[in-house]
C-alpha cells in the first residue's frame, strides 16, 4: 500500500516542470480532445481509457477472538495492475456520472498462525484474483482552475472473479481456499484533471469496501481454516491514470 503512495507521488513530482509552466498559470489551454468538436468539458458524452495499480486486501470478523481456533490471520498483498475503459456522462458542470468497467489482477497470500510448524501447504493459502470490476460512480468537480480541477468520487461497483472456485468441490483439506465469484462495493476517493493540450490527464485514488462475505465454507468440519471466521470482506486501494 505504501509503494503505491509512493509511486503516485513520484509521477505527479515529475510532472512538476510542467505543472508551472501551463497547470497553474494564467495561460487556460483550451484542449482539442474531441478532435475538433470544442473543449472536452463541454461535450455530453465523453470517453477514454484508464491504466493502473491495486492492494487488495481483507477484512476478518471472527466468531469467537477467544476460542482456541484459528484467529488473526495475516494477509500478505502484493501490488497489482489494472486496465479499463471510461464513459463519461455530463449531467452539469459540476457533477458527472461515469462507469468504468476494467480487469483487475491481484495475488493476496493468507498464513493461518496457529497451524504455522506443520508444512507450509497447511499454513499458507494463495488467493489469485483476476477481477471484472464495474463501478457506477458520481464525480463531484470543483470549478476549474486554470488547468486543473480537483473531484471527489463515490459510487457502487460489483466484480466478477474469473479465478472464483467457489464451485469447486475441493476445500481447504486439499489445499484449496475458496471464494465467490460475485461481490458488491462501496466506493469512495478523490483526484485532479489536468487539461492537456490533446488530452485531459486524471490520476486518482479510490477505497473499496466490500458489502459481501466471499469466505466460502469448507465442508469438512470441525475445519481449521474456516469455522472461526463469521465474516470475510474486501478492501482494496484502487490508483488509475486516466486518459480522455
Amino acid at each position: 500500500m505504501k509503494k503505491l503512495f509512493f509511486l503516485l507521488l513520484v509521477i505527479l513530482t515529475s510532472q512538476n516542470f510542467y505543472a508551472q509552466r501551463n497547470w497553474f498559470t494564467r495561460e487556460r489551454i483550451n484542449n482539442d480532445a474531441t478532435g475538433g468538436k470544442g473543449n472536452i468539458d463541454d461535450q455530453i458524452l465523453t470517453w477514454g481509457y484508464f491504466l493502473g495499480f491495486n492492494s487488495y486486501d481483507f477484512k476478518f470478523e471472527y466468531v469467537d477472538q477467544d476460542q482456541d481456533s484459528n484467529t488473526d490471520i495475516i494477509v500478505e498483498n502484493q501490488v497489482g495492475f489494472n486496465v479499463g475503459l471510461v464513459g463519461d456522462l455530463k449531467l452539469n458542470n459540476y457533477i458527472n456520472l461515469r462507469l468504468e468497467p476494467g480487469l483487475y489482477v491481484t495475488n493476496r497470500d493468507l498464513i493461518f498462525p496457529k497451524l504455522i510448524g506443520g508444512e507450509e501447504e497447511d499454513f499458507l493459502r494463495e488467493t489469485q484474483s483476476t477481477y471484472i470490476h464495474v463501478p457506477l460512480l458520481v464525480k463531484f468537480s470543483t470549478k476549474r482552475l486554470n488547468n486543473f480541477k480537483p473531484f471527489v468520487v463515490g459510487g457502487v461497483s460489483t466484480s466478477l472473479n474469473l479465478s472464483s472456485n467457489q464451485d469447486n468441490p475441493e476445500d481447504n483439506l486439499s489445499g484449496q481456499f475458496r471464494m465467490t465469484k460475485n461481490s458488491y462495493y462501496y466506493e469512495l476517493g478523490f483526484g485532479i484533471d489536468f487539461y492537456l493540450y490533446y488530452f485531459k490527464f486524471t490520476p486518482s485514488i479510490r477505497g473499496v469496501f466490500a458489502l459481501k462475505n466471499e469466505i466460502v465454507p469448507d465442508d469438512a468440519s470441525p475445519s481449521p481454516y474456516t469455522d472461526n471466521i463469521a465474516r470475510m470482506e474486501t478492501r482494496a486501494i484502487f490508483i488509475n491514470f486516466t486518459f480522455q
